[in-house]
């Protein structure tokens, strides 16, 4: 334990863990030798190293990171916008690494040892955690964090961003003023959760937002929400809490909104029952390469539900209406589309509404069905 306090070295070995008050209980120690600038100097070094984020929490900190991966003994990488960037941390040391991983894993409240090696958890300040150690990753412990955002962007910041154009901003207002319910695809790092917070900011306040997730990410900045999270079993496989159980547990909330964070298992049925039993204005996301791909990810999530594929499309039909798909580019996250879900069972089907092109965005076959529903027309 190179660096760290003896003092605080010598109470982890009488097996007392570092808690925020034996920190501040050891650099008061030192306030006389050190005086009161060296004892806060020392009291900032102590909380970092022992209940922070060690060498990581400098990158944590830059309000331009929204991910920090820790690549084993092979180098720490960081998304500030543009992609993933190679960084000058240097954790070469395996034992120091594992023991970061285990104590985050700590915070997060979770285990992180031989028998449960990997662990997807949330730490204090809402960064999520996900650590995994060998022989299931190759040489150190691997360790990604996803940092939320500090302040949560309205529609207008995305616009300004780039990720839409006033006309799409309209659109997009449209489907959540007139309650259509709807998806947002993309792959990872598009910025999902980014514009479904946003959008969901548009709600009218008299309305209640019930927010499903397995570890929270979505931050709204509206005053009526309510955040359901899912739970893992503990070390002896008992207690799990299913996203299947939340949204169950959803409909006895009266939510006049019902969100799923993201979509990506057997909840899949609950939802679309749900959404099929007057929870108008319901959405969520999923993982998509397209808009026209995202019927084909509902049935592979049905099928883990047990339902077959006439089953999946005959409720995906009437319980999505409009799906908005995103992509990324050169850093860029961008609205790619705008598609509307038309016909039920077998002759369900994702028609493009508004698709980006060279100059904006281009209408396609499903534009008129895009127009009636934000026209609210019958």
């Amino acid at each position: 334990m190179s660096g760290v306090d003896p003092a605080v070295v010598a109470q982890i070995r009488r097996g007392r863990l570092p808690t925020v008050e034996r920190v501040e209980q050891v650099a008061a120690t030192h306030t006389v030798r050190l005086g009161s600038e060296g004892s806060a100097q020392l009291r900032e070094q102590l909380h970092t190293t022992l209940l922070g984020l060690g060498p990581l929490q400098e990158l944590v900190a830059d309000e331009r990171v929204s991910d920090v991966l820790v690549n084993g003994d092979r180098g720490v990488w960081v998304d500030r916008g543009r992609g993933l960037e190679a960084t000058t941390v240097s954790l070469t040391d395996d034992r120091s690494l594992r023991r970061l991983a285990v104590r985050l894993a700590g915070l997060a409240g979770q285990r992180l040892d031989d028998a449960a090696p990997y662990v997807d958890g949330l730490l204090p300040g809402g960064v999520r955690l996900h650590a995994v150690l060998p022989p299931l990753v190759e040489g150190a412990a691997h360790v990604s964090l996803r940092i939320p955002r500090r302040v949560v962007p309205a529609l207008g910041d995305l616009r300004d961003w780039g990720m839409l154009d006033d006309d799409l901003a309209q659109v997009l207002t449209a489907l959540v003023r007139r309650q259509v319910s709807f998806v947002i695809g993309g792959g990872t790092g598009t910025g999902k959760t980014t514009l479904l917070a946003a959008l969901l900011a548009l709600v009218p306040a008299r309305e209640r937002i019930v927010v499903v997730e397995d570890t929270r990410e979505l931050r709204i900045a509206h005053p009526h929400v309510v955040h359901l999270q899912g739970r893992g079993p503990n070390v002896e496989g008992r207690g799990e809490i299913t996203l299947a159980t939340l949204v169950r547990q959803s409909l006895r909330m009266r939510p006049d909104r019902l969100v799923l964070g993201e979509v990506r298992g057997a909840e899949v049925r609950e939802m679309l029952t749900a959404l099929n039993t007057g929870h108008e204005g319901g959405c969520g996301t999923v993982h998509a390469n397209s808009a026209g791909d995202v019927l084909a990810r509902f049935e592979a999530l049905g099928a883990l539900a047990g339902m077959d594929t006439a089953a999946v499309r005959a409720q995906v039909g009437s319980a999505i209406q409009v799906v908005v798909q995103l992509t990324r580019c050169d850093g860029v996250r961008r609205v790619h589309e705008v598609a509307v879900l038309q016909g039920r069972g077998a002759e369900a089907v994702v028609r493009p509404a508004l698709t980006r092109g060279l100059a904006g965005m281009v209408t396609g076959p499903g534009h008129s069905e895009l127009r009636r529903l934000l026209d609210g027309s019958p």
